[in-house]
Parts: C-alpha cells; structure tokens; sequence
C-alpha cells in the first residue's frame, strides 16, 4: 500500500476513536451525570452511578490519547503541503492535551464532593479545550484544501468547524454558561465525521 494510504488510514483509525470515546463519554456518561449549574444533584448523580462515571472517564482518557496521536499522523502525512502550517497544527494540539488532562482532574473531583468552583473549574477548562478543538481544524483545513490528497470540500467544512467552535467559546466566555448551539455543528459532523470515513474507506491519493 502506497505509503500515503497507511498515513491517512492510520489517521483515519485515530480519529475514529476520538469520535466514538468522545461521544461515548458525552452523550452515554456526562449527559446523564451533569446537570449544568447544579453542583448538587450533578455530585448525588455521581456518586449513585459510580461505574457509568468511571467508564465515562476512562473513555475520555482514551480520547485524550487519540486525539494527542491524531495531529503527528497528519503532520507525517501533511508536512510536504506546508511544513510550518502542519506544525502549527500539531502546537495547537499539543497545548489542548495538557489542558484536557488536568480538566479531567477537576471532573474526577466531583466524585469527592468537590466545592463548587471545581465544578466551575471543569466548566471553564471544557470550554478552553473547545477553542483549541476549533484552532486546530483550521490549519488540518488548510492542509486537506491544498494537499489534493482529499476532496477539498473537506478542508472548507473543517476550516468552517474551526471558526463554530471559536464563536461557541467566546460566547461563553462573554456571556456566561448559557447553553448555546453554536453555528459550526453542521460543518463539524460534515467536515469531521466524514473526513473521518473518507480517511477510512479512500485513504489518500497516490503522489504523483
């Protein structure tokens, strides 16, 4: 298999994996344990449902470590468009890790009964780790749009994705935790999802 198709399929298999632990640990482990804005039933949810909380948690682990993966394969695979934009890819995720990590810290602590501005904390540093979900995209956009490995519809919708989620943070950041959909969700589950399976299925084109 031409060296190219193994980069973008092992790509492929990581970013697989921070979807399916990512949604795993928000939609099956958080959405039935948080209760935004209430510390107090948020920590009675926990501690009645200690083996849920606990494989949400180490499901967001394995997301963290694929996801800390996912920018070297594309930087392996990238380098050639742009090295200073792939780069910046990789340092975008390599200061969103640190800052999931020790987030992660702060969530495990609801399961201690943790004071309130723990609670806070986590809130913050998930919005944190979404802008920098965001800033990363732009340049892997970028690097997809001019590669011509891929269809470039992928790089526009994920460059798009990077600006939602940026729009997602800021709003949150000036006007409180107000739930907000932000304007990138389209562009994310096209842009990111089928990325994601075209990177699967396709791989990448053969250099010339």
């Amino acid at each position: 298999m031409n060296e190219n198709k193994k980069l973008a399929r092992t790509a492929g298999l990581l970013y697989l994996f921070v979807i399916i632990f990512g949604i795993f640990a928000e939609l099956f482990a958080r959405s039935k344990l948080i209760v935004a804005g209430d510390l107090a039933a948020t920590t009675t949810n926990i501690t009645s449902n200690m083996t849920l909380f606990r494989i949400g948690f180490v499901s967001d682990l394995l997301m963290i470590i694929s996801f800390l993966l996912l920018p070297l394969a594309f930087y392996l695979l990238l380098n050639k468009v742009n090295k200073n934009v792939a780069l910046l890819m990789v340092i975008f995720v390599l200061v969103s890790v640190p800052i999931m990590f020790v987030n992660m810290i702060f969530y495990y602590a609801l399961s201690l009964n943790a004071p309130i501005y723990f609670f806070e904390l986590y809130t913050v540093g998930v919005m944190i780790a979404t802008m920098f979900h965001g800033l990363w995209l732009l340049p892997l956009g970028y690097l997809v749009y001019k590669s011509g490995y891929f269809p470039k519809i992928f790089g526009v919708f994920l460059m798009i994705a990077c600006f939602g989620f940026l729009i997602e943070s800021f709003v949150f950041f000036f006007s409180g935790p107000e739930i907000i959909t932000y304007p990138g969700m389209i562009f994310e589950i096209i842009g990111e999802f089928g990325f994601c399976a075209w990177l699967l299925i396709k791989g990448a084109k053969i250099s010339k």
